[in-house]
């Protein structure tokens, strides 16, 4: 058995205490270090505290406890394995540094996705060695989920997941540098609801200054009014029989509420809607809609990168078969949910000739709350202090037709495309070279706030990672773009 040394054993010292990670694969790690104190017993549905101080060292070597929550449903549980971790201090965060010797490096403070029910920074396509390979401490972060953590009762906080979230960010701008980190270049970047949460990180006044540059991957600004929030929590209290208020509710069985809450949340997805869990705009934390206040120049200072998958859809659509089911009638119905114009249809239906009804609804739902939302932003933007960049992922898995899917980019911006998780999703034979390229442009992103091509302006500059070698392509796919009324609207539509 290898013996282990000293310097295989890293500590750091925190506002709260010493912990002793480990040193793998040349970095070294830190695991389930606590931000905040277990949000159990008086503590629940409350908003974060500061962790109870410790005395000697605390070993920080395995992940901590994740959040309660169910497992995606077959067949998503396959492509998107979702670690559990049993315990109670659920808001805890891990950290990837060259070393806490190290001093003035970049940091990234990842935040998942998983829909605000699913997700944890244990699962392990965000293994953060790659980043602290190449001279960036990432911190990744686990926050509460579902109706612990974006409940919306009369008697609590709203948006007690993103506070746990602001809280986390306080917690690296105090106690970074302990690791190596420099607490002044800090990018907080997130992938679908990660991003969403990013976004409102950008317009919450108490984040102010505790970053300076961000990442929406696959996910939009989006916060509806409390009420949309607060019917997914009366429909779960309904099922259980209890007024919808967080002292009922925390008077509930843990595994009956997960029930109920999984129940009520069942069926439909990210693009097609359902009952779901949201940030809110509750006039607090967050004073206003997201979007319309990062369109207005709030935030205007931190450097941006955003983007989205060219497939997005195919993550949803293509394991539950609805590329198939879905026919030309429920295709009709399902535009005049969605207020797409007829002739934007026509543009779509133009440019796929050979698209199913379900590939060209996913095709225009995938723009509508993605693609076009980030670009109107991008051009709100335009001639800000911060930076903007955009990107496409286009690259296609092999793996049960999904294309370029949602999620999949992930793998290649962390370089964790050997490990099983990954492979399930983009197959054995994903590209390098292209890894290396998304990796990098992140890398330079947060140490510099340019990713390595041009920003955002009238030329509208987007980086294509696949499917063929990265380029820049200008205005892709405009003459679709020009047909949304959001896009309109905002005075960018060219004839």
């Amino acid at each position: 058995m290898r013996e282990t040394r000293p310097q295989d054993r890293p500590t750091a010292t925190t506002t709260h205490g010493t912990v002793r990670g480990v040193r793998e694969n040349g970095v070294a790690v830190f695991r389930g270090v606590p931000y905040a104190a277990a949000p159990v017993g008086s503590r629940r549905f409350r908003a974060p505290e500061p962790p109870e101080p410790w005395a000697g060292v605390r070993e920080a070597v395995v992940f901590g406890p994740t959040s309660p929550k169910r497992p995606y449903d077959p067949p998503l549980d396959a492509l998107l394995p979702d670690p559990e971790v049993p315990g109670d201090e659920w808001l805890n965060l891990n950290v990837w540094t060259p070393g806490p010797a190290a001093g003035g490096l970049p940091v990234i403070v990842w935040i998942h996705g998983g829909s605000l029910l699913h997700g944890s920074s244990a699962v392990p396509v965000y293994d953060g060695t790659a980043f602290a390979r190449d001279g960036v401490v990432l911190v990744s972060v686990n926050y509460r989920l579902g109706i612990e953590g974006f409940g919306v009762f009369p008697d609590a906080p709203a948006n007690l997941g993103l506070l746990d979230q602001l809280a986390a960010l306080e917690w690296v701008r105090e106690n970074v540098a302990a690791f190596g980190g420099d607490p002044e270049r800090v990018t907080v970047a997130g992938e679908s609801a990660g991003a969403v949460s990013v976004a409102a990180l950008l317009t919450a006044p108490r984040a102010t200054g505790l970053f300076r540059r961000a990442v929406l991957q696959s996910g939009a600004p989006d916060a509806p009014a409390p009420e949309a929030g607060r019917r997914t929590t009366e429909l779960v209290a309904r099922r259980l029989g209890v007024p919808a208020t967080a002292a009922a509710l925390a008077a509930v069985e843990p595994s009956a509420l997960l029930a109920a809450q999984s129940a009520v949340t069942r069926g439909g997805n990210p693009l097609t809607g359902r009952d779901a869990f949201h940030i809110v705009v509750d006039g607090d934390l967050l004073p206003r809609d997201p979007a319309q206040a990062l369109r207005d120049g709030v935030g205007s200072g931190v450097d941006l990168l955003m983007g989205a998958n060219t497939e997005e859809y195919r993550l949803w659509f293509v394991p539950s078969g609805l590329t198939e089911r879905l026919g030309r009638i429920r295709l009709r119905l399902a535009l005049l949910k969605f207020g797409v114009p007829g002739a934007t249809a026509r543009v779509y239906r133009a440019n796929r000739p050979a698209a199913t009804p379900g590939e060209l609804l996913g095709a225009l739902a995938t723009d509508l709350l993605l693609r076009v939302p980030l670009n109107v932003l991008a051009d709100a933007r335009a001639g800000a202090g911060g930076g903007t960049y955009l990107y496409e992922f286009g690259w296609p898995s092999p793996v049960r037709r999904l294309g370029a899917c949602h999620a999949l980019e992930i793998g290649f911006v962390f370089d964790t495309l050997a490990h099983p998780d990954v492979v399930a999703l983009a197959g054995p034979h994903a590209p390098q070279r292209l890894a290396d390229a998304m990796h990098a442009a992140w890398v330079r992103f947060a140490a510099t706030g340019d990713p390595g091509w041009p920003a955002w302006d009238a030329r509208r500059p987007v980086m294509a990672f696949g499917p063929g070698a990265p380029a820049v392509v200008e205005a892709p796919r405009d003459d679709e773009l020009r047909g949304w009324p959001p896009y309109r609207a905002a005075g960018r539509g060219r004839v």
